[in-house]
């Protein structure tokens, strides 16, 4: 799974040099709005609102935004719309398998948009369920070394349910159960490590190892689709070997 942490990598670096700040900035704002009405506005008894509201300052969001996106959600202040949740299942090319996750307010449009998005760049749609049994839903939470050990973080996790502490470069990733994602967050915390993000992530548990081409054509489908502003979150289980993505990276 080397090659999938890798793009993990790649596709971060890559958000924040694409002039897409808007998008990011907009989704992050509609995760939050979901968070609050789902779970109550208060933070401190919101472990998902907590983590929505961290990741949006860490990407720079205005604190106004956050804490109007927040109210909205909670019913504080009008104007927020009726966030529906809604998956997409797909291939991509090369039979890279492809989850679209969407938080729309007009399903006809979301499943518009995705249908084109993947049928222009050599995706086809599949049934629900055909895709989405390639994937299991983990607590993923991600952090700077900082002069930290693999180690050092897998001691301070471990009791908290933690699986697993994989080694990115620059970051470590630790995987858990969805369900124990706040007791590692909170782990961390209180062992004094900082952590960059915390959120519900797609795994695959097969992944398919794709050339420099396909990577391409797999990326240039994964871009499409996040042009969408009511995609939320594109999963695949393309393995791109480090070879393949030092070649992306000097595209």
């Amino acid at each position: 799974m080397s090659g999938h942490s890798k793009w993990a990598t790649t596709k971060h670096q890559k958000a924040v040099k694409d002039a897409r700040r808007g998008k990011e900035f907009a989704r992050l704002i509609k995760n939050i709005e979901v968070a609050a009405r789902t779970g109550g506005g208060d933070p401190s008894g919101n472990p998902t609102l907590y983590d929505a509201i961290q990741k949006a300052k860490k990407t720079s969001v205005p604190n106004d935004n956050i804490e109007r996106a927040r109210k909205r959600g909670a019913g504080e202040e009008a104007g927020g719309a009726d966030w529906q949740p809604i998956t997409y299942e797909g291939y991509g090319p090369n039979g890279v398998a492809v989850l679209i996750e969407c938080l729309t307010d007009n399903k006809n449009r979301a499943a518009s948009e995705v249908r084109i998005a993947m049928t222009r760049n050599g995706g086809n749609m599949a049934d629900p369920g055909s895709v989405s049994y390639l994937f299991t839903r983990k607590g993923v939470v991600t952090l700077e070394k900082n002069g930290l050990t693999e180690d050092d973080v897998l001691t301070a996790v471990l009791e908290a349910g933690a699986e697993d502490v994989h080694d990115l470069g620059d970051t470590f990733e630790v995987i858990s159960e969805p369900t124990d994602l706040t007791a590692v967050r909170a782990a961390l915390q209180d062992a004094g490590i900082e952590y960059d993000s915390a959120d519900a992530n797609f795994q695959p548990s097969v992944s398919v190892p794709v050339d420099l081409e396909g990577a391409r054509k797999v990326l240039k489908l994964v871009d499409a689709l996040e042009d969408s502003d009511d995609v939320q979150d594109v999963w695949t289980n393309v393995d791109i070997p480090d070879d393949v993505a030092a070649q992306l990276d000097e595209d």
